[in-house]
């Protein structure tokens, strides 16, 4: 009876959790008074709010992949470890793209890259040059921390030699990189730093959500097509 309590009460926190946080950021968004807030705070302090942003956001989609993977709303391992880690990742997306979008906008400048002060250009290299340096860095990090904490969830050995083995590097390469990389992050991305600054890290955080949910689907659908 209490197991059945604590389930029922898992479902409803992360059902509420989801819906809390799209409309927190929805009505923060559409609202001018709220809008103009958020460009402000996103401007003076930009890695706090990167924090935020990350953390909130990719924290939903875990929980939205995991309804869509299990049928029913369902606590991914160590969840408030991964809200804090998706927190520090916003905080390291923040600082990179500032760091490749000023470099781009100078070796544009200089004549190093071509096109001058055309912005779609300017949006594709950084796009292009951030997704095949930092990217697959940024997403190797992020697939050894959630080893990491799916060892220790299932109290197994978790140090560096266990975390990178127990890895399927194969497959992070042949689809991770060589799939989502070129269809999906770069021309997303192109997207996202034709935005002004301050909404460019949450629609980076709202496009790790977007890919978590896509391919949560097609594993699904694959998963039926098998059975």
């Amino acid at each position: 009876m209490a197991e059945q309590k604590n389930i029922k009460t898992v479902k409803a926190c992360s059902a509420v959790y989801i819906i809390a946080v799209l409309l927190a950021f929805a009505v923060i968004l559409i609202l001018p008074q709220s809008r103009e807030w958020f460009k402000s705070a996103s401007g003076s302090h930009p890695f706090l709010m990167g924090f935020a942003k990350f953390a909130l956001l990719a924290t939903a989609g875990e929980l939205i992949a995991a309804f869509l993977a299990k049928g029913s709303f369902t606590l991914p391992v160590k969840l408030l470890w991964r809200f804090i880690i998706w927190g520090f990742i916003g905080v390291w997306i923040t600082f990179m793209m500032k760091v490749y979008g000023a470099a781009v906008a100078a070796l544009m400048a200089g004549g190093t890259l071509p096109g001058g002060s055309n912005a779609f250009l300017r949006a594709l290299y950084t796009s292009v040059i951030m997704n095949t340096t930092f990217g697959p860095t940024f997403m190797a990090v992020h697939k050894c921390t959630d080893k990491l904490l799916a060892l220790r969830a299932q109290k197994q050995p978790a140090g560096l030699k266990a975390v990178v083995t127990g890895i399927d590097w194969g497959t992070f390469a042949s689809f991770t990189i060589a799939k989502t990389v070129p269809f999906f992050w770069i021309p997303a991305h192109t997207v996202t730093f034709l935005l002004p600054a301050e909404y460019q890290v949450i629609m980076a955080a709202a496009l790790s959500v977007a890919l978590g949910v896509i391919l949560t689907l097609a594993n699904t659908v694959k998963g039926g097509t098998k059975r």
